[in-house]
């Protein structure tokens, strides 16, 4: 099998043969007229859809692709391996939306990881050993072990370094789960509707309150480099390196920035199976976690569609929004319309742009995309080999292969210097990679004895030197850049290749709909965070065109968190709903 998927494909690079993954099957005609219509059918426009329908709202999802789940697919590019072609792993789904609609009855299940973490070193080993690395996972013992290999100190303060990150990350729980504060009800209108915008204050006070004495240790690490926090806990590098690594995943910054506490932060408040700050593979790749909200959506009544590429908002005559027209010219009206791509879609080609003020547009100009990431999904015959961790004489996988496998990672200032390269237009010539290799647990992927790897690159930049796009011939230099450092953690990485996926910030943006090629649907930077996200006259969801909502990750929590902006932004509607 491995044999005949290499002939013909490996020279061909990129590679989107799709007979498989996240599809979408649907009997039911798209109808005239709805309450609400949400273009695209990511997980945030998803979850929207279930608790609008759930509200009482006959809703519909628009989505342009041909698979359901925005960035969240499951796609077959190359043939005999499924891959989540853009977000690989499951941690940030709200609890009580997993349990609201009821999503593993629905079809979702998760592959817990346990160790997490794995970073090998280049440097040789003693006495013939492998060469050292770094495990970490649930077991403290086992942990506490790993990182004494290069610090007793750094561990015997872990447990309470975990304890301190879990204070921090549970207190802002609270403002994940709700709208950011209202503050245009506090300020403006009659008494009755100030007292009424009060209850938006209670998050926030909530939040505050679990905090308690730790408030100066929250600021500290939302707007620090992370490093300032890191080296006064720990001394050995590769510790602090490893955890740097959450502090840049998928945001163009370094971990010597301020603000790069608040994204180690963001990765860690996740929660999966009852296990904070637990990652895992869903089964079947991560369109597994799109095609089980959309049952449960369907289940409640939601009509979704794919390949239905919404090319307008319409707009009344009284300047609110009145429903979608298609690219095929189709209209289809409703009292309400949910935009889940990203703000700058949404208002700079979605939104007719006389419908907008002026000043609106030019603030929209200056919201932040900047992408450093590089997705490149391989298919491979063999399972690497480490050399920091050998094979087994069985080939089975070893408890390494399940986790994140952070390469280039031993310093701070490789870190650092890929960082460096990135700004100044050039892709890193020692890129920071986090591998994960999901078929070691979940056998639904690849064929027997061959397995799917992604490599998360960073840093590259959307443009070369600032001007030129990306070429084929870039994108294959720049993914042998990549396969030679993986090759030097794991000799015959190159040889097992049977097919490539390389998406670079310009694909991601061609391919997803993500200005900029950014995750996040925009920077998770302070100045674009809570009461600032998008912007802040648009921080509650509702855009300056009446009846016209955002509800991607564009908007509050942000990026990452999944379901959240759709859950918080159909609670927006529903309450506006009864009074129009």
């Amino acid at each position: 099998m491995a044999a005949a998927v290499r002939a013909g494909l490996w020279h061909r690079g990129v590679i989107s043969v799709t007979r498989r993954g996240s599809h979408s099957h649907s009997n039911t005609a798209l109808k005239p007229q709805y309450d609400a219509i949400i273009i695209g059918a990511g997980h945030n426009g998803l979850i929207a859809s279930a608790y609008l329908q759930k509200g009482g709202l006959k809703t519909t999802v628009l989505e342009c692709r041909h698979v359901l789940g925005g960035a969240a697919v499951s796609e077959e590019i190359i043939p005999g391996f499924l891959f989540s072609r853009a977000s690989y792993l499951l941690s940030l789904l709200r609890p009580h939306i997993y349990q609201d609609l009821e999503l593993k009855k629905h079809g979702l299940k998760v592959y817990m990881r346990d160790p997490y973490s794995f970073t090998p070193m280049l440097e040789d080993g003693v006495r013939g050993r492998p060469p050292p690395s770094l495990t970490l996972g649930a077991d403290l013992a086992k942990t506490q072990k790993e990182i004494g290999k290069f610090s007793e100190k750094d561990a015997k303060v872990y447990p309470e370094f975990l304890s301190y990150l879990e204070r921090l990350a549970c207190a802002i729980h609270p403002l994940l789960d709700a709208p950011p504060v209202d503050i245009p009800g506090l300020t403006q209108g009659s008494l009755r509707k100030k007292i009424s915008a009060l209850r938006s204050l209670k998050p926030l006070v909530k939040s505050g309150l679990q905090l308690g004495k730790n408030i100066p240790d929250f600021y500290e690490l939302v707007t620090a480099p992370v490093m300032k926090v890191l080296n006064r806990w720990f001394e050995s590098e590769p510790l602090r390196a490893t955890l740097a690594t959450d502090s840049v995943i998928g945001a163009n910054t370094s971990p010597n920035n301020p603000g790069s506490g608040y994204v180690l932060l963001h990765h860690v408040m996740g929660e999966l199976e009852k296990e904070k700050g637990a990652w895992g593979y869903v089964e079947g790749g991560m369109g597994g976690v799109s095609q089980s909200i959309a049952r449960s959506a369907r289940s409640l009544g939601a009509d979704i569609f794919t390949n239905r590429d919404v090319e307008q908002v319409l707009i009344g005559q009284d300047g609110s929004a009145k429903g979608v027209v298609l690219t095929d010219e189709t209209e289809v009206h409703s009292k309400v319309v949910l935009s889940n791509a990203t703000p700058y879609i949404t208002f700079k080609q979605l939104t007719p742009q006389d419908a907008l003020p002026e000043a609106f547009i030019t603030a929209v100009d200056q919201i932040d995309y900047t992408s450093p990431v590089t997705k490149i999904n391989v298919a491979v015959d063999k399972l690497p080999n480490f050399l920091a961790a050998p094979n087994s004489a069985d080939g089975k996988p070893g408890p390494h292969h399940q986790c994140s496998i952070h390469l280039n990672c031993e310093s701070v200032e490789v870190l650092e210097e890929a960082y460096r390269e990135g700004q100044q237009g050039r892709p890193s010539s020692r890129p920071m990679i986090e591998m994960t290799i999901p078929s070691v647990l979940d056998p639904t992927l690849a064929p027997p004895g061959c397995h799917v790897v992604s490599l998360f690159i960073q840093f590259t930049p959307y443009l070369l030197e600032g001007r030129r796009v990306w070429t084929d011939e870039d994108r294959e230099r720049f993914a042998d850049t990549a396969f030679d450092w993986v090759e030097r953690y794991a000799p015959g990485f190159k040889k097992s290749i049977v097919g490539k996926d390389v998406l670079t910030p310009a694909d991601l943006e061609r391919v997803f709909s993500l200005t900029g090629g950014n995750i996040f649907h925009g920077s998770m930077s302070l100045d674009q965070l809570y009461l600032a996200r998008p912007l802040p006259s648009v921080a509650d969801y509702r855009s300056p065109v009446k009846g016209l909502y955002l509800c991607g990750s564009g908007s509050h929590p942000g990026g990452g968190v999944m379901g959240a902006a759709g859950w918080n932004s159909a609670l927006k509607v529903l309450a506006d709903f009864k009074r129009l």
